[in-house]
């Protein structure tokens, strides 16, 4: 299946001078739910964990229900995300959101690409929407709450590569009191291999095509440029 990665031409740039993909840190990406449970988990651990719970003290269940979510803040500080739209074809909404001007590209790859191309360290997967409201969010892996997403987002029809980072520890436990050193980290790939095309923003002008061709070029990077096909004359 065919996934996309829109950026603005710095930004395309600056891949092809690191070898790399950017990870952006979870807790900064920008939606305060990134890395949370849903209500329907609120409602329902009650029951679905209730052999766990049954026996523990009131002091001790609110302390182990306070500590889950405070480690669970925490924890997605250490948690970095690297995002890709997965479509056929282009997108126009993709183009508006992620494409600030029109000297902008979108590079076209594939699932497998990304995965095989990736450290062993990195899981690749699709997000999964959900409403927060109701829907239970999987448990048991810390990597789930970082594949599902508010059914709001359905339209990003976003692949995610995660990857954590080293967990602090302190005295042979984890350290809750360390700051993650770094906002982001660029994870080295192989572009030859992971990049298919690379696809210019609609109504850029001509001289940015071929600016975008030199730069591959100057890079190695023997992959076709094409233009975008929203640009292509209307049969009427």
């Amino acid at each position: 299946m065919p996934i996309w990665r829109y950026m603005d031409f710095t930004k395309f740039v600056s891949m092809l001078e690191s070898s790399s993909l950017y990870f952006a840190r979870a807790d900064l990406l920008g939606d305060p739910f990134e890395g949370s449970y849903s209500r329907g988990n609120e409602r329902l651990r009650p029951e679905i964990h209730k052999e766990i719970y049954k026996d523990l003290p009131v002091e001790a269940l609110t302390n182990l229900v306070s500590g889950q979510a405070n480690f669970a803040k925490w924890f997605r500080s250490w948690v970095f995300i690297n995002c890709w739209h997965m479509n056929e074809s282009e997108s126009a909404g993709m183009w508006k959101l992620y494409a600030k001007t029109n000297e902008a590209v979108a590079v076209r790859s594939s699932f497998l690409r990304l995965s095989n191309g990736l450290d062993k360290k990195a899981y690749v997967g699709m997000v999964d929407y959900i409403d927060f409201d109701r829907d239970w969010l999987p448990e048991g892996n810390s990597l789930y709450p970082y594949v599902h997403k508010r059914l709001s987002f359905a339209h990003e029809r976003e692949v995610r590569a995660v990857i954590i980072h080293e967990l602090p520890i302190k005295d042979n436990v984890l350290d809750w009191t360390a700051v993650p050193p770094i906002d982001g980290m660029e994870e080295k790939i192989n572009l030859f291999e992971l990049i298919e095309s690379v696809y210019v923003a609609p109504t850029s002008p001509n001289w940015f095509k071929l600016l975008v061709e030199q730069v591959c070029r100057r890079y190695a990077l023997t992959v076709k440029v094409v233009r975008s096909s929203l640009d292509e004359e209307p049969f009427f």
